[in-house]
C-alpha cells in the first residue's frame, strides 16, 4: 500500500504511523516552508527532530512540497497517480482551493482512496470550519463529562479527539483497500475530531437516549456502575472496577463487609449507583488504611480488577509496557537514540520488525520522486523553483 500523508500534528499522522507501523509504504508530504507545525513542538531547540514530531512519524519517508506553487501541485498530481491512498488533514474546501481536491484526484487515479480527517466532517451547517482537539471536545460533549462534579469543564488530559480520528482514519482506509480489491473502485474516507469525540460518549448517550438525563462531570467515577472509581490509599491512587454483580460481592467480603451486600442501599446496580457517594465513602475510609501494595496483591487474589494510577513515566518503564514492545527504541544516524511508543496491536503473522527514524524536513525527496518516475532533471527543476526541498546535508553520492 503506497499512502501520501499530506497531513499535520496528531490526527492525521496518528494514521499514517498506524498504516506505516502495519508494513504500508508511507510517504510525508510535508508543506512548505516549515513542514509539519509538530516541527516546532519543541522541548528543546537543540535537535532538529523534536520528540513532539518523531513520535508519529517513524517508519515513514519525507517529502517537502509546496503546494502553493503550479510546479508543486502538478507533482502531487502524478504522485497521485501511482498512489493507493491520501490523507489529509485540512479544512474542508483548502484542497480544492489549491486544485487538488477529491473530485479532481479521482479523475487522475480512480483507484484513489481519499481520507478527509477534518473539524466537523465534510457535511453539515459546520463542515466548513476549522477545528483542534479542544473544541472538539468542548463541542461533543467530553469536557461537560470531565472533572469533579460542581467544576469547571476540563479537557481529557490526552488528546482523545485527535488520536481516535486518526484510528477510525485507519479503520475506514483498510475498510476502503478491501473493497477496492472488489470492485478496483477508490473512496472518499471521511471522518472528523467532532465525531471522534461523539463517540467517546456512548454510555453518557445511552443514558440520555433512555430516560432524558443529562448527565456531568463525576471525577474517576462511571456514568452508570459503581463502585468503579478511584481511591486514595494510604501511598498513592488506585482504581478499582466493581463493574458487576459478581465482582461487588467480591470487594464486600475483601473489605470485612459482607454485610454490604444486603444493605438495601447496595444491593444491586442500580442502588449502588443511586447511593454511590456514600459508598465511595464508606469504601475509602477503608481503603486508605493501607499502602497500595496491599489492596492490589488482595483485590488480584479476589479476582477483582484493580490497579495504580501511574504517571507517565511510571507506565513506561512498566514490565507489562516493556514486554508488549509498547517503547520502541529508534536510531537515527544524526539524533542519536530517539523513543516513541509502540504499536498498539499485535498480529501473530506480522511481528513488529525495527523501526525506522522519522524524515528529515524532505529527507526523501529525491529518492520518492524518482520512485514516482520523476526524472534527476524533471527534480532539479523542482528543487530550483522552491516546489520542493530537501535538508542541505543530503548526500547524493
Amino acid at each position: 500500500m503506497k499512502v501520501l500523508e499530506l497531513a499535520q500534528i496528531m490526527a492525521g499522522p496518528t494514521c499514517g504511523a498506524m498504516l506505516a507501523d502495519l508494513g504500508a509504504d508511507v510517504v510525508k508530504v510535508e508543506k512548505l516552508p516549515g513542514g509539519d507545525d509538530t516541527r516546532g513542538y519543541r522541548v528543546t531547540s537543540e535537535k532538529p527532530i523534536p520528540p513532539s514530531f518523531a513520535m508519529l512519524n517513524r517508519n515513514k519517508r519525507g517529502l517537502a512540497l509546496d503546494l502553493k506553487r503550479p510546479e508543486g501541485v502538478a507533482a502531487l498530481k502524478r504522485l497521485v497517480a501511482g498512489a493507493d491512498v491520501l490523507i489529509e488533514n485540512y479544512r474542508l474546501g483548502t484542497m480544492e482551493r489549491l486544485g487538488v481536491g477529491y473530485d479532481t484526484l479521482r479523475e487522475i487515479n480512480p483507484g484513489l482512496i481519499y481520507c478527509s480527517i477534518s473539524g466537523y466532517g465534510r457535511t453539515g451547517p459546520m463542515a466548513e470550519r476549522g477545528g483542534f482537539d479542544l473544541i472538539a471536545q468542548g463541542f461533543a460533549g467530553i469536557m461537560s463529562v470531565t472533572g469533579e462534579k460542581g467544576g469547571p469543564p476540563l479537557k481529557s488530559g490526552n488528546s482523545v479527539g485527535d488520536i481516535n480520528a486518526g484510528l477510525l482514519a485507519t479503520i475506514g482506509i483498510l475498510a476502503a483497500y478491501v473493497e477496492r480489491a472488489r470492485t478496483g473502485q477508490g473512496q472518499l474516507v471521511d471522518t472528523s475530531l467532532f465525531e471522534a469525540s461523539l463517540q467517546q460518549m456512548y454510555w453518557f448517550a445511552a443514558v440520555y437516549f433512555s430516560s432524558g438525563k443529562v448527565l456531568g462531570a463525576s471525577g474517576s467515577a462511571h456514568p452508570l456502575i459503581a463502585p468503579y472509581q478511584a481511591f486514595q490509599a494510604a501511598d498513592q491512587w488506585i482504581t478499582v472496577g466493581g463493574a458487576n454483580q459478581s465482582n461487588w460481592g467480591r470487594i464486600a467480603e475483601l473489605l470485612g463487609h459482607p454485610e454490604w451486600k444486603d444493605d438495601p442501599r447496595f444491593r444491586v446496580g442500580e442502588q449502588r449507583k443511586a447511593n454511590e457517594q456514600a459508598l465511595a465513602e464508606l469504601i475509602g475510609d477503608i481503603i486508605r488504611t493501607q499502602p497500595a501494595a496491599y489492596w492490589l496483591a488482595r483485590f488480584d487474589e479476589a479476582g477483582v480488577p484493580a490497579g495504580p494510577v501511574h504517571d507517565i513515566a511510571q507506565i513506561l518503564a512498566h514490565p507489562q509496557t516493556l514486554a508488549r514492545d509498547m517503547v520502541l527504541d529508534v536510531s537515527h544516524p544524526q539524533e542519536g537514540r530517539l523513543q516513541s511508543l509502540g504499536l498498539p496491536v499485535k498480529l501473530s503473522g506480522m511481528p513488529q520488525g525495527k523501526a525506522s527514524p522519522p524524515p528529515l524536513l524532505g529527507e526523501h525527496t529525491r529518492v520518492v520522486l524518482a520512485e514516482f518516475g520523476f526524472t534527476p532533471q524533471e527534480t532539479e527543476a523542482l528543487l530550483a523553483c522552491g516546489a520542493v526541498s530537501e535538508p542541505a546535508e543530503v548526500d547524493h553520492a
